[in-house]
């Protein structure tokens, strides 16, 4: 029984297979006969390279051309403008999926006694010519295409469609109204109503030329922006491609047919926009009629360069102080370009002490963007008469040192810009304390091999009063007024970058005693053997792990001193800590050491400093961990405790 049904299965499927191959592909076949029947246009309207819509009639509106140059559509008439590419991909479809409902030739028409004009199509009321390339061959210097024209003619009687006259003019179609309706397109919707169509990243020059002052030029190069004229500095890119951005989102507001006579005559601001081997230019005239002070937008005059269309446009108040004061506004603010991963070397010098004061960094290996925060740096002293000698730098310092000189900025208050001069006089330079600069930065930039290491300067100055601080940048003439904090974050003592880490006991050493004295009369205060591990809650706890890793807030001197200089006084140690380290563990034989630290009275809630005649050798500030482990044990019977709850 089941190989019955398999039989009848197995017979129908090669009965349908062969109903597919034989029959379905003469249906398809004649379907796409059909179809071709149908349609009224073949190959010629395949490559549609321009247009042009022309009415008939006293109340026809004007001829409309449209010229396809790359991949954009252009208007031609009445104006020259770029055209809305969906306006015009409308016109296109319809064009090329045009068919018709029915067809009779003309001849037809002729022996019936009807004319071309019993259907609108003697002269058609609207005619499109096309071509397949440019019609007078000026695009690609090749021989002109030939233009095909079609007429639209009356509405049929029920009105739902209408007469249609081949470019031949043997064919009559009855073809539906859509065509007809895309081409009847008002110029407003076959316009685009931007003005700038090269896109942000194609834009290579930007210019801006004011009537009667100096033009201003910048260029992109890489992903950075330079002026080149008036002067050549560095763009803020920010600033610049703001700019650019809010000139490509300009509309057209309203075209009109003439500039009014007191406007033509003014030379207008011109704004281009240069990239992909073409430029535009807009040419911004005077505004429309009375501005208000707080407008935020006022409308202008313009017109496009090389375009003869005349419009009106809405520019915000923003965008026009910005080209306005583009020398100021579009300039990069920053004095220095670096990458602070490939700085392999520093030079800080002050020029205005009597003695002069010289500093040099350096890294210990070379520059690698991607290890650089684990690279150490060291600092390096020349002193007259002896070899250099080094000491080690803290890497954070450093790189905030390297953070703060990348921020530094042209010092922007009120209506002071920070943009001292660009041309200053040797008096001028003399004033703002260039002949003897409070600082001589110099960064050591590595480079790839073969080619030599280069270096930044930064030449700081400041006034005689001492209010105002000026920088310039290596052989730039250019002076900016900065902030005077960059004097304190560009110290010229070496102190300042050492490495804040003093000491740090290795791996198995054990702090075994602790003995604190009153050396104003050598009371002994603290007295007590570590024989095992403390408890959480003991108060030395927390002080044996500050003395495992000593660390500085900062250097004070780099080496012992007998009282310190404190707010305006001197300090005198009021406190001596010997601490017992046992080296390899706590056995009765392991090799122990004895650790001196002097302090001072705490100075304040957060000020106390520690000093020690051996290694380190130093006198620092204490950080804060170290002096709230040192309170219970200095102040512990003066401490009043927590205040009481209030009822």
């Amino acid at each position: 029984m089941r190989s019955k049904v398999t039989l009848a299965l197995l017979f129908l499927n090669v009965v349908v297979f062969f109903f597919i191959f034989k029959f379905e592909p003469g249906w398809r076949t004649e379907h796409a006969a059909q179809e071709a029947r149908r349609r009224v246009l073949g190959a010629e309207a395949a490559s549609i390279q321009s247009l042009e819509i022309a009415g008939n009639g006293a109340n026809a509106a004007p001829a409309v051309s449209l010229v396809k140059r790359g991949e954009d559509w252009f208007l031609t008439k009445p104006f020259e403008w770029p055209a809305n590419p969906l306006a015009v991909q409308r016109i296109l479809t319809d064009l090329q999926l045009l068919d018709h409902e029915t067809s009779f030739t003309v001849a037809d028409l002729v022996k019936n006694g009807q004319k071309l004009s019993d259907y609108g199509l003697e002269p058609p009321a609207l005619t499109v010519t096309f071509s397949s390339a440019d019609p007078a061959g000026t695009l690609s210097g090749t021989t002109p295409a030939r233009a095909f024209s079609l007429g639209l003619g009356n509405k049929t009687p029920d009105g739902k469609l209408l007469y249609l006259l081949s470019a031949d003019r043997s064919t009559v179609h009855v073809v539906g109204r859509s065509l007809a309706e895309s081409l009847a397109q008002p110029i407003e919707q076959l316009r685009a109503n931007t003005l700038f169509t090269i896109r942000n990243f194609e834009v290579s020059f930007f210019k801006i030329i004011p009537a009667n002052v100096a033009p201003i030029h910048l260029r992109r190069d890489g992903s950075r922006w330079l002026f080149d004229a008036p002067l050549r500095t560095r763009a803020n890119k920010v600033q610049t491609e703001l700019a650019i951005n809010e000139l490509r989102d300009l509309r057209v507001k309203a075209f009109i047919t003439a500039l009014p006579a007191d406007i033509a005559s003014i030379n207008p601001l011109r704004i281009s926009l240069e990239g992909n081997n073409r430029s535009e230019t807009l040419l911004l005239y005077a505004p429309v009629g009375p501005t208000p002070p707080s407008a935020e937008e006022v409308d202008y005059y313009a017109r496009m360069d090389k375009k003869d269309a005349l419009f009106t446009v809405a520019l915000p108040a923003r965008l026009k102080s910005r080209l306005d004061n583009a020398q100021v506004a579009l300039r990069e603010r920053r004095l220095l370009d670096f990458d602070p991963r490939l700085v392999s070397a520093i030079s800080i010098v002050d020029e205005s002490v009597p003695v002069r004061a010289e500093l040099r960094l350096q890294r210990l290996d070379a520059p690698n963007a991607a290890a650089a925060e684990s690279i150490p740096w060291q600092i390096v002293r020349s002193d007259a008469g002896q070899a250099p000698q080094t000491s080690p730098a803290d890497l954070k310092v450093i790189q905030h040192f390297l953070e703060d000189l990348g921020l530094l900025s042209a010092r922007e208050q009120g209506d002071q810009s920070g943009f001292i001069s660009d041309a200053p006089t040797a008096a001028d330079l003399e004033n703002w304390g260039f002949n003897r600069p409070v600082r001589v930065i110099t960064l050591t930039l590595a480079a790839t091999p073969p080619a030599a290491p280069a270096t930044l300067t930064v030449r700081i100055g400041q006034s005689a009063d001492r209010r105002q601080v000026f920088a310039r940048v290596g052989g730039s003439e250019s002076v900016y007024e900065v902030d005077p904090e960059i004097l304190r974050q560009t110290p010229v003592d070496p102190l300042a970058y050492r490495d804040r880490l003093l000491r740090e006991l290795p791996t198995g050493a054990q702090i075994t005693g602790l003995k604190l004295i009153d050396a104003t009369n050598q009371a002994v205060l603290l007295d007590r053997q570590i024989s095992t591990a403390l408890a959480a809650d003991d108060p030395l706890q927390a002080l044996v792990v500050q003395l495992r890793t000593l660390r500085a807030r900062s250097l004070v001197a780099d080496h012992f001193l007998p009282a310190v200089q404190a707010g305006g006084e001197e300090q005198p140690w009021k406190y001596q800590l010997d601490v017992s380290i046992a080296l390899g563990g706590g056995s009765a034989t392991t090799p122990t050491s004895t650790m001196t630290l002097f302090l001072t009275d705490r100075l304040g809630g957060t000020t106390q400093y520690a000093g020690s005649r051996e290694q380190p050798n130093a006198v620092w500030e204490l950080e804060q961990p170290f002096i709230d482990a040192l309170k219970p044990l200095l102040y512990g019977a003066r401490d009043p405790g927590p205040a009481p709850e209030r009822r």
